[in-house]
């Protein structure tokens, strides 16, 4: 049995794939259970006459080992800041592949999909392990919702696949275009974390490839402390190559959807506190331009999933993504373009209260719809600023942030706002934890707008808070350490071979 996989498989032969994967040969091998590998592309299927496709996935048998390239425009973080001179890249395409980490002089750091804002998927002068191409489902248990894949999978191609069968994703972030692995390393939330908590919650076990070469299932109740150091872990522990997730059930792909609109932040913590008892999904964005009596007037989204039959007519898929084709000049972006943008958002919903149907894709990831929508922030990119402050302080210190924000005038088309629940994230150095957090989007303007987030981390280390590690690209060691005491904990964990851009500028750690 090849090293990496589990029992329950049947060889049956060779296969040479060609010009569809790296070169080498391959054996075909079927699937214990009834499920499919849903990357198996048509042409290598129709190389493997009589035996049923469903059934086949391919498994590498020879050792020529990939070749570390330098990384091309791809391997960048989402905020575009900051910008790597070098680093280099590794493709990971079978969970065979061992990494030959003794050709390997430099530290290594997993990549997804890139959809890290700041530099926690960057590794300035060392090499990326591009797992990407794990890409294939392992099993799924339709009866109770137990979905086994490899770590390059997407959210994406999770929902394609369960939620047709009425399962769904337990925590579903902003975005669907994240891998599973990437979802674990950041220990991902979503509208329902006071229901559901993060995505650590819902990981059953997960397979990790560490340095020395040894392949770990670790999970709550097995390997207890490396599955806490992991989850959450920025992907520093270890490659992870495969995960088995709880799914949740669902009865529709709709959600009923409804937006009220408050005209301060005092009405936010009162809807906010109503719509937590009684609906699964919450959040509020915020006009932060707004000051003086507006401070922190928004819209508030609330909504639960429609479990009865799809009445005839109404639609269950989102809109067809658009694009933004090139980088928006940087003359566009300033106060009075967000200021109007923000007015037009807000005055947009002309009655206090609206309800409807939505397609679960436009309420979720209402972003994905425009495809490169980085590219409004111009090509110096832009920072998140996401932070969650304790519920005792959680009140003032998000009116001290949207007050200093609307002073320095930076503000921000993306403002997001929700109270996070009481449910505790599995990982050591997982950003959820109870209190309110607030996510603030801002064009990089070079020094002030490091300072402005320097104001900031001011009023969230006051209050006891912590900024995400996902999201950041600027905060202090000094900071870094009083957001994350559980720090000198997670070190025992961390593969010694294993380093990242953020990292190094948290910890003063050198390669």
């Amino acid at each position: 049995m090849p090293p990496g996989h589990r029992p329950g498989y049947d060889p049956f032969g060779a296969v040479t794939v060609g010009t569809y994967a790296p070169s080498g040969t391959y054996r075909c091998v079927r699937f214990a259970t009834n499920f499919w590998d849903s990357t198996l592309p048509g042409s290598w299927r129709r190389e493997i006459e009589g035996m049923p496709a469903h059934s086949l996935s391919l498994v590498r048998e020879d050792a020529t080992p990939m070749p570390v390239v330098p990384a091309g425009p791809r391997y960048q973080s989402w905020g575009r800041y900051p910008r790597v001179a070098r680093q280099d890249v590794l493709q990971i395409v079978w969970r065979c592949d061992v990494p030959r980490w003794d050709t390997l002089d430099r530290s290594v750091l997993p990549f997804g999909q890139g959809r890290s804002y700041g530099d926690s998927c960057l590794n300035e002068g060392g090499v990326l392990l591009d797992a990407s191409g794990l890409r294939r489902f392992i099993s799924f248990d339709h009866d109770h919702g137990i979905l086994a894949c490899e770590a390059g999978v997407t959210l994406a191609e999770i929902l394609a696949v369960t939620l047709p069968r009425g399962w769904i994703l337990p925590v579903i972030p902003g975005t669907k275009f994240v891998s599973v692995g990437g979802a674990i390393a950041n220990d991902i939330h979503g509208k329902n974390h006071h229901r559901a908590g993060s995505f650590g919650c819902h990981v059953r076990n997960l397979e990790l490839l560490r340095s020395s070469g040894e392949r770990m299932t670790c999970s709550p109740e097995s390997h207890s402390d490396l599955f806490a150091a992991t989850v959450g872990g920025l992907g520093l522990t270890g490659l992870i190559l495969s995960a088995e997730l709880q799914l949740a059930r669902v009865g529709t792909a709709l959600l009923e959807v409804e937006r009220i609109r408050f005209g301060q932040l005092n009405e936010f913590f009162e809807i906010s506190e109503e719509s937590d008892a009684t609906c699964e999904h919450t959040v509020a964005w915020i006009d932060c331009l707004a000051g003086g009596r507006k401070l922190g007037r928004g819209v508030f989204h609330r909504a639960n999933h429609v479990q009865q039959t799809v009445p005839a007519g109404v639609r269950t898929r989102g809109t067809v993504a658009l694009s933004v084709p090139f980088y928006a000049p940087r003359v566009l972006l300033n106060r009075y373009t967000m200021k109007a943008f923000n007015t037009c958002y807000y005055g947009g919903q002309f009655t206090t209260t609206r309800k409807r149907l939505t397609p679960y894709e436009r309420f979720f990831f209402p972003l994905d719809s425009v495809r490169n929508w980085n590219r409004v922030y111009g090509r110096p990119g832009f920072l998140q600023y996401q932070c969650v402050v304790p519920p005792r302080v959680g009140r003032d210190a998000i009116r001290e942030i949207l007050e200093r924000t609307a002073r320095a005038g930076r503000g921000s088309f993306l403002a997001v706002l929700k109270q996070f629940g009481q449910r505790a994230s599995p990982g050591l150095l997982s950003f959820p934890r109870p209190g309110l957090t607030l996510a603030l989007d801002f064009p990089f303007q070079g020094r002030p707008t490091l300072a402005l987030c320097d104001d900031l981390d001011a009023v969230v280390a006051q209050a006891g808070g912590a900024v995400y590690p996902a999201k950041d690209a600027r905060m202090s060691p000094e900071h870094f350490a009083r957001y994350y005491p559980t720090c000198d904990d997670f070190l025992k964990h961390m593969d010694p071979r294993f380093s990242s851009s953020f990292w190094r500028r948290v910890t003063g750690a050198t390669d």
